[in-house]
């Protein structure tokens, strides 16, 4: 699922508009939920930094997962521990489509209700 896609269905599901925070990444942006809190961050990072052993850069998708599904779901190809986040509540999804959109989109949605209900 290319960067793109993923902004303009949370427009169109959220009315979310992606902002971009670091002048050093400049094409790191992040999802904000209505209450002002993250749901999801996209960027572009070298492959070697997430453990994977070709070089160059790869999209990925940082999303906020429930604690019990996180261990189960990072041994799946394509997803992964979150990257500069909270390993027990955040996975990164590689956007290299490994993962199907749907479950991408799943994983988006998740991320979304559970920054809304506060766990």
């Amino acid at each position: 699922m290319e960067r793109e896609e993923i902004f303009q269905y949370v427009k169109e599901q959220y009315g979310t508009e992606p902002e971009y925070l670091w002048k050093k990444d400049p094409d790191s942006a992040v999802l904000r939920h209505k209450n002002g809190k993250w749901y999801a961050i996209i960027m572009a990072v070298e492959k070697k930094t997430l453990g994977l052993e070709e070089d160059g850069k790869i999209n990925i998708l940082d999303v906020k997962c429930d604690p019990d599904l996180v261990g189960m779901i990072i041994q799946t190809y394509g997803f992964l521990p979150g990257y500069h986040m909270n390993k027990r509540h955040w996975i990164t999804i590689l956007l290299d489509d490994s993962v199907s959109e749907a479950k991408t989109l799943d994983f988006l949605d998740m991320s979304y209700d559970l920054i809304d209900s506060g766990k």
